[in-house]
């Protein structure tokens, strides 16, 4: 069945103070069209700016995810994303009077308790979603991290840990079903070792760092002169080590709970594709410079990747069942072959040849594919996704409505074998269909338009 974008029902607040900045900041959660994605709103700003989440507004990854748009700026987004992925939650209004989310209790759990209030809404618009086909894989260098996306019919994720440090272990974590995310990974909370605060303290981060958002590891014996400084840091007067490795006796809420909120910084960060992935991501060493560093890797080959075509596999319809569904007929019929067709999508195959009455007049002694044709030709691949709804398709003729956001991006010649991709970006009703369609010849990206379309009955 179709999966639906979903937003919030009613509006919600929650309040705290900024891990970073030390600022209180509350935010205003209120639900959100389809299509709209996640959306920060700056209301302590001159015209109330908005900040979209996505990689393009992406601005700094240093102990945080922080996304700018021109002067506004939002900061530490990743535990509030990863709560809205793991609802659910597609389009949401976020209003926020301060450059900083409240950091809670340094996980996810807040946040997802207060969406839940909300109640989950859904919408008419199908999920954007981004099927993994083939495996890819990502390492950073400088940082050792390592990431492995293969195949698979759902979002799943597996973590691996390691500091090469003598309180914390190596260890994994795991989230096979999205919908566990609440229950076993939304509460792991973010940790840091006792090394590194001075040297963020110094630099005016952690200033809203307290030992009841975060679990400070130490590796090494504290001296009393230290254990001052740190009473200092934390406003706080009694500091000390009484379990070997955490300060001041936190209880782990689970054994791999470092593990867990790694995941969980995955998942948030990974909420800036703006689009749900189903494949089996596996990370080792994640960081959220590592994890965005991945993630744009992965919006370019979202953007580019042709779908695979193999000219022996056994097309889905083949010339003659095309012909049984559309009305076109040679020399306007320009799509060869259906090689996909789902409820909401299509991949048609169009062979260019020299043969094609077109070409005489354009042009002669250069002979290049129109591009107007070429978007009759996805339409005409659409128009199979179209009328493969209705019982009886010949009995139908299907119009254009719109067209729109067409670009041209290579030349398409003789011999070019075209793939048309076509996704539906809403839910067919009454006959009206709202697609995004691209076109590659091999593994290059020639045009891309947005179509809508109706069909008739006219027998």
């Amino acid at each position: 069945m179709p999966n639906y974008q979903q937003t919030i029902s009613t509006t919600q607040e929650i309040s705290g103070y900024g891990l970073h900045t030390g600022l209180k900041s509350r935010l205003t959660f209120k639900k959100a069209p389809i299509n709209t994605g996640i959306q920060f709103i700056r209301v302590d700003l001159e015209n109330n700016p908005i900040v979209e989440a996505s990689l393009e507004n992406l601005d700094e990854t240093n102990r945080r995810t922080q996304l700018k748009k021109n002067n506004a700026v939002v900061q530490t987004t990743e535990h509030l994303l990863a709560a809205l992925v793991g609802l659910g939650i597609d389009n949401i209004y976020i209003e926020i009077d301060s450059p900083e989310l409240p950091i809670l209790d340094g996980s996810a759990q807040l946040y997802t308790d207060v969406l839940m209030q909300a109640g989950i809404e859904q919408q008419t618009a199908l999920k954007k979603v981004y099927k993994i086909t083939k495996t890819y894989s990502y390492k950073d260098a400088e940082t050792g991290s390592e990431f492995i996306l293969e195949p698979a019919d759902e979002f799943k994720i597996d973590v691996q840990i390691d500091y090469k440090s003598k309180v914390l272990e190596v260890s994994n974590a795991k989230l096979h079903n999205i919908k566990d995310f609440s229950e076993e990974i939304s509460n792991a909370r973010t940790f840091v070792f006792l090394h590194e605060i001075k040297p963020l303290y110094e630099r005016g981060l952690i200033k809203g760092g307290s030992l009841s958002n975060a679990i400070v590891f130490v590796e090494e014996k504290i001296s009393s002169s230290e254990l001052v400084k740190l009473a200092e840091i934390f406003d706080k007067k009694d500091i000390e080590v009484k379990k070997q490795g955490i300060l001041n006796n936190i209880n782990l809420r689970y054994d791999n709970e470092p593990a867990r909120h790694k995941l969980l910084d995955v998942i948030g960060d990974l909420a800036l594709l703006g689009r749900s992935i189903h494949g089996h991501l596996k990370v080792v060493k994640p960081g959220h410079k590592s994890n965005v560093a991945f993630a744009k890797k992965l919006i370019r080959i979202m953007k580019k990747e042709a779908p695979i075509y193999n000219p022996n596999d056994i097309p889905v319809k083949d010339i003659h069942q095309i012909m049984e569904m559309l009305p076109h007929r040679p020399p306007f019929l320009l799509i060869d072959k259906i090689m996909e067709l789902s409820d909401t999508h299509v991949v048609g195959i169009k062979n260019v040849t020299m043969n094609e009455d077109f070409f005489n007049g354009h042009f002669p002694g250069s002979p290049i594919m129109p591009g107007v044709l070429q978007i009759e030709a996805m339409a005409q691949a659409g128009g199979v996704l179209l009328l493969s709804t209705v019982p009886d398709p010949e009995n139908y003729l299907t119009y254009f409505m719109k067209i729109d956001k067409v670009k041209f991006k290579q030349k398409v010649l003789p011999g070019d074998t075209i793939i048309f991709k076509t996704e539906l970006i809403n839910p067919i009703r009454r006959g009206i269909c709202h697609m995004f369609g691209q076109a590659f010849v091999g593994e290059k990206l020639v045009m891309e338009a947005e179509l809508m379309a109706q069909i008739k009955k006219v027998k």
